[in-house]
């Protein structure tokens, strides 16, 4: 690693009581960044798994920092280990195949509807386009939502939509990346704002104001489930937007 931390071997003794002094040094926020995806995940997960995740990360940006960059290690730790956890939560794959194809269905309904209706199509727009009652359209919706950290391999999966929303969540590696990620977060914004408002308003108190969905159901009047089922809804639109 070549930064301000050091350059000492790994394998000497110092090396190692440097590693371990950063890790005790960054072990809080680690466990910040694991709460606060836990209590959006499904109780499957547990906190100590994201944790252990948090780690790897952050011995990964210990490895791999480069202060000319133009980050400060604190920014470039917290950003591998947030994508740390997000790669620990995907390698789980919990989302059921049915499932998965059932919401690839929902994001070609909107697709298909957007071109043709010239808006972004209603809840009861989308189910009747796929022959469901709204009542099973807002299930899968639901359903869908506890795999979003897992499914989304994609640009706009759902750690772009946080990055977009939280600049402090957004990871790079060089300058170039940087900016073509500017470049995506500017277009993710720019269709954020199209997005019905209060979608628009259930993702910036999720993902600004890490409001869990409990709380998010409180702010807006609405059951936690129905933040799950919104939630699911308005990523799906900025998929296919994002798609175009």
């Amino acid at each position: 690693m070549s930064s301000s931390i050091g350059t000492a071997d790994i394998y000497t003794a110092s090396g190692r009581r440097e590693r371990a002094g950063l890790i005790s040094q960054y072990l809080p926020m680690v466990r910040r960044q694991a709460l606060a995806l836990q209590v959006r995940l499904p109780a499957s997960v547990e906190v100590d798994d994201l944790i252990q995740a948090g780690i790897v990360g952050l011995i990964d940006a210990y490895d791999r920092f480069d202060a000319t960059q133009g980050a400060s290690f604190s920014t470039y730790a917290s950003q591998r280990v947030h994508g740390a956890m997000i790669d620990e939560l995907r390698s789980r794959d919990w989302l059921p195949r049915s499932v998965r194809r059932s919401y690839r269905r929902v994001e070609q309904a909107m697709r298909s509807l957007e071109q043709i209706l010239g808006r972004s199509p209603s809840e009861r727009e989308v189910a009747d386009h796929l022959e469901m009652s709204i009542n099973e359209y807002r299930k899968l919706m639901g359903d869908a939502n506890d795999g979003l950290f897992s499914s989304y391999q994609e640009e706009s999966d759902d750690e772009t939509l946080a990055s977009a929303i939280d600049p402090d969540l957004s990871p790079y590696d060089t300058p170039e990346q940087a900016a073509t990620e500017s470049a995506t977060k500017q277009r993710l914004m720019e269709m954020i704002g199209q997005l019905p408002e209060r979608e628009q308003m259930l993702l910036a108190l999720y993902y600004q104001e890490e409001l869990n969905l409990k709380e998010i159901g409180a702010v807006m009047g609405i059951s936690e489930s129905r933040v799950s089922q919104l939630h699911s809804q308005a990523v799906a639109r900025l998929r296919v937007k994002l798609s175009w």
